[in-house]
């Protein structure tokens, strides 16, 4: 935890403030803005003790890290008023009073800017790529300084409606309108918003998911796709690579990636999922047994079998978290492009690396195998992300199904 900033002779923190115990040995903690040797100290409305202070930065208490997110919340809005008005020239301890009083005016923008230096400080690179393209969504539809106030659910159909316009499929909409929604839901838990003036939910703006092309393959289809080949050498290393996600839990490509022969332990590979590592409280290690097709694979594309190297090799361990997605999303194109191609000429269709997750699950869930068993193969924290993960599954088996009735 890092919650300090230091810019223009202006400096922003998070402390404890042991000058006014509370009850039960606690503490409140407050935000401190200084400049020009002034302090104008902001509740977070939290209080601590000084031990749940000490742990605060690595705790993995729910509470406590709900504590730390609501403060991290307080804190991101009040530097981003300072942001802006420091931006603009006109910073003053008066000045951010007064913004702060006028908390819906503070810019939408502003508050983007400073989660997505939250998240570069953190290598979050993933999310903070998410974000970066939200906010350019935001600034080509409404401009760069876009009011908390001004976000109803009338704007966000009509931000809708314009990266609908742009060629955005319902999916992408519906990543950008949730990663907004973020940020305006750390608006209103720092008390910046009103509850009448929320706009998401029921009866204000809902937003609608995109159905996606969830297309599951059947045993006899993936069994086409392991046995073919068409003499290049690029082929075979991608199918490979697609049928090792397949037999590896449904593997996503940045967890492939990552792969090291230390991971290998009694004949099954154990990982976890990177992007729930950091989302649940219990580090959850996914197992997959090796099986001779895989053991085949990476005999035949692996690198020289030390503990401490990457299975495939694909990184080499210099790389920052940004060059490391760089490297996972060109393999992902790499083998998506393939695999297509593959799928066009087997008459199977479009095949991609989300088609290996989704088939790993639904082949299980076809054979019987217990939801409870899948769901812990895939890593998910509960059974109901599980079962609403199959259920457009289970319409694709139903819409077959009822077509056969038909056939006369």
């Amino acid at each position: 935890m890092n919650f300090q900033y230091s810019k223009d002779g202006i400096t922003v923190a998070v402390i404890i403030d042991t000058s006014h115990p509370k009850r039960e040995g606690k503490y409140p903690v407050r935000i401190r803005v200084t400049y020009l040797r002034q302090r104008k100290y902001y509740p977070t409305g939290k209080d601590l003790t000084a031990d749940q202070w000490d742990a605060l930065p690595t705790t993995k208490n729910r509470e406590l890290s709900a504590v730390r997110k609501d403060i991290e919340n307080s804190y991101n809005i009040i530097r981003s008023a300072v942001e802006e008005l420091a931006s603009n020239g006109d910073f003053s301890l008066d000045a951010l009073n007064a913004r702060l009083k006028l908390a819906p005016s503070l810019s939408i923008n502003a508050m983007f800017a400073a989660r997505l230096d939250e998240l570069k400080s953190r290598g979050r690179v993933g999310n903070m790529t998410v974000y970066y393209a939200t906010l350019k969504g935001i600034e080509r539809f409404a401009g760069t300084h876009v009011r908390l106030s001004s976000v109803t659910p009338n704007w966000l159909t009509r931000y809708a409606d314009f990266l609908d316009n742009e060629g955005k499929k319902q999916t992408t909409i519906a990543i950008h309108l949730r990663t907004l929604r973020a940020i305006i839901n750390e608006a209103r838990r720092a008390g910046l918003i009103k509850e009448s003036q929320y706009p998401f939910g029921r009866g204000r703006y809902e937003i609608q998911s995109g159905a996606g092309r969830k297309m599951a393959l059947t045993v006899e289809q993936i069994g086409q796709i392991a046995n073919y080949d068409d003499g290049s050498e690029a082929t075979a290393r991608y199918r490979d690579y697609w049928l090792f996600l397949y037999l590896c839990n449904g593997i996503n490509v940045a967890d492939f990636v990552k792969l090291r022969y230390r991971d290998i332990v009694n004949g099954e590979i154990c990982f976890v999922r990177q992007k729930t590592e950091r989302t649940t409280r219990v580090r959850k290690e996914i197992r997959a047994i090796i099986t001779d097709r895989m053991q085949k694979i990476i005999d035949r594309w692996g690198t020289v079998p030390r503990p401490d190297a990457f299975i495939f090799g694909i990184l080499d361990g210099s790389e920052d978290p940004l060059r490391q997605m760089h490297k996972t999303q060109y393999l992902t194109r790499a083998i998506n492009k393939r695999m297509t191609d593959v799928g066009e000429r087997l008459g199977i269709g479009h095949i991609s690396t989300y088609t290996a997750r989704h088939s790993f699950a639904t082949v299980l869930k076809r054979s019987g195998v217990n939801i409870a068993y899948i769901s812990e193969s895939l890593g998910h924290s509960d059974l109901k992300t599980t079962e609403n993960y199959l259920a457009s599954f289970e319409r694709e088996e139903r819409q077959k199904n009822a077509e056969l009735l038909t056939r006369f």
